[in-house]
């Protein structure tokens, strides 16, 4: 695939637009608090914040009307006066959007465009309309964390978004939690446990490739090629229910048996969102990278800060990115804004 179009970065005075695309509740009373930490979250790094016509009006509606998902979406692509959109959360059923789409309103108007778990695949789609979007921070989740959003969450927000230069080295939280989150309970708050840094897996020198990735639910995006995955750093996480040793080892023999691992310049991986080791998840992982497919010099990390944990760096889906095996570092050797 062709390189993608960067969308242009934040300035304080931006516009920000707040979408559901995924699950609906950040407009339910019980989590309206909820939304209003990230709202203000937003608000103090100088941006106005709006949220789209349907976002707000509660998980039940948005469910049963995927079509008011994805005209909130639309409205905010194509209206001039917003300058970025961020989901409000994940879930589990976009892909009932998707139809109500079109890559037209995308491509004439390309913008930052964040979130993760199951806004993945809103970022497939805007990937085949040619734009650059951002598997990373969602509002509930990341922006609004009682009581205040993550330092290292919020400098990878800024630096990624709000700073055209070169992204650069990525190094790991000095803490993390893979707690549950909560959007109910005014009184719930994430523990946090020191963190022993990227897992190491495998890999020799350095490898080079362009960001592409999500979820392991990206088996079932339909619309994938070869092309997707040629020269490319794969990015997979997920919660830990589709994410055990088998359900991974699954997935990796899935990217082999398409064609796609053998394309892989490396793979990153994010955290088990859990306190088991990943020990058994190494184990399986290599008893097909490496026993079945003989790939023993991809290189591969494991236990980096993001998605479905807290704190999170962003990937810019399309962006150069570099695996140092020889001083251990991940680095995006580019800018994900202009």
């Amino acid at each position: 695939m062709s390189q993608l179009i960067k969308p242009r970065k934040l300035n304080k005075g931006d516009t920000i637009a707040t979408v559901s695309p995924c699950l609906g509740i950040s407009g339910n009373p019980d989590v309206l608090w909820k939304y209003n930490i990230g709202k203000a979250c937003l608000e103090n790094m100088g941006l106005k914040v709006v949220s789209a016509p349907n976002s707000q009006r509660g998980e039940e509606y948005l469910r049963k009307n995927p079509q008011a998902r994805a005209y909130d979406l639309l409205w905010a692509f194509e209206n001039k006066n917003i300058n970025a959109i961020i989901a409000n959360i994940g879930g589990n059923d976009s892909k009932k959007v998707l139809p109500f789409l079109n890559t037209e309103s995308i491509a004439r108007n390309p913008k930052i465009f964040i979130g993760y778990s199951d806004v993945m695949n809103i970022h497939l789609y805007c990937r085949r309309a040619g734009l650059s979007t951002f598997y990373g921070h969602n509002l509930l989740p990341t922006l609004a964390e009682v009581p205040s959003v993550h330092p290292y969450s919020l400098k990878w927000f800024k630096k990624t978004l709000f700073d055209n230069g070169v992204i650069g080295e990525i190094s790991p939280s000095d803490f993390y939690s893979c707690d549950n989150n909560n959007y109910t309970d005014k009184n719930y708050v994430k523990k946090y446990k020191k963190d022993n840094g990227f897992l190491w897996i495998q890999g020799k020198g350095k490898a080079s490739g362009r960001l592409f990735g999500g979820h392991t639910g990206l088996k079932d995006f339909k619309l994938l090629t070869a092309d997707d995955f040629e020269n490319t750093i794969l990015f997979l996480e997920d919660i830990s229910e589709f994410f055990t040793p088998q359900k991974l080892a699954d997935f990796v023999d899935w990217l082999g048996r398409t064609g796609y691992l053998q394309k892989l310049k490396g793979l990153i991986i994010g955290k088990l969102c859990s306190d088991e080791p990943f020990k058994e998840h190494k184990k399986a992982l290599l008893k097909i990278i490496n026993g079945k497919y003989g790939l023993t010099n991809l290189p591969i990390i494991a236990n980096m800060n993001f998605g479905h944990t807290s704190p999170i760096f962003i990937l810019p889906y399309g962006a150069k990115a570099e695996i140092n095996c020889n001083n251990k570092s991940f680095s995006i050797t580019e800018s994900g804004v202009i």
